[in-house]
């Protein structure tokens, strides 16, 4: 087990730059995975990180014990608690970190099953809780297109809860080339002149497309749509949060499905 405890060591350098900007996270294709939640599930789908990060006093801690025991020994590097602070995003935070490459999907040929398609949702919270339902829902394909919170930051992956590794998710898809691709009919949520939500046929594989907080789904996908639901609101707000809504989408569809199964 290696030991940093320079801030001018090379390798502390890199992690903190990596810490500290979403862009250089994306150009390097790395994520940064803080918590034990989130470290423990990379392990159990994708096996060894690049990196595991620990602090000298998260080692006294069983549950990071058990993480360190899992990876293999030229991987772990301890830092004092005091350069880690400079490398977590999270108030007191537990005091480990993974270094990994994020998981690449490639575009599937066809896309004949149920998925969700993010147009340009840049809130990053907003991205991981739709990630999370998702995954929760048993949808297996995410797409975002450009404009759209990177999947990867370390906002979006702790709002997923570790749904990024029970999902293939697809980044800066352009419209066209999935749309063509798309075997499934395109819902959107629309709160005019749209079916409410309960009284549609969800019964069948859809591609659910969520739009931008503020502008919502964008010329492409209003022209590819077979379907318009609403949610009904009868508290009367004007509409949702895009991850309420989503969650709302897709937890109808299940129950749906479930009763069709029963």
């Amino acid at each position: 087990m290696k030991a940093i405890t320079s801030r001018d060591n090379p390798l502390y350098k890199r992690l903190k730059a990596l810490a500290g900007s979403t862009h250089q996270q994306r150009r390097s294709g790395h994520a940064l995975l803080e918590g034990f939640h989130l470290a423990s599930t990379y392990l159990d789908v994708a096996g060894q990180p690049e990196l595991c990060v620990v602090t000298d006093g998260a080692l006294n801690h069983d549950e990071a014990q058990a993480i360190v025991s899992r990876i293999d020994e030229h991987r772990l590097v301890t830092l004092p608690d005091a350069l880690f602070g400079q490398l977590s995003n999270v108030v007191h935070g537990v005091g480990m970190v993974l270094l990994v490459e994020k998981l690449d999907a490639p575009l599937p040929g066809r896309v004949e099953q149920n998925c969700l398609v993010l147009d340009g949702v840049q809130d990053a919270g907003n991205v991981g809780s739709i990630l999370r339902s998702a995954a929760a829902g048993g949808i297996e394909h995410v797409f975002c297109a450009r404009g759209t919170a990177y999947a990867w930051s370390s906002k979006v992956l702790r709002s997923g809860m570790g749904a990024h590794f029970l999902l293939q998710i697809h980044e800066d898809v352009e419209a066209d080339a999935l749309i063509e691709r798309l075997a499934v009919p395109v819902v959107i949520t629309d709160s005019h002149g749209a079916e409410a939500i309960y009284d549609c046929d969800l019964n069948r594989p859809l591609a659910w497309v969520f739009g931008n907080e503020g502008a919502g789904v964008s010329q492409a996908w209003r022209e590819a749509v077979s379907l318009r639901v609403t949610i009904p609101q009868p508290g009367g707000m004007e509409s949702l949060n895009v991850a309420a809504a989503a969650a709302v989408c897709v937890f109808e569809q299940c129950r749906q499905q479930r009763g069709r199964k029963n």
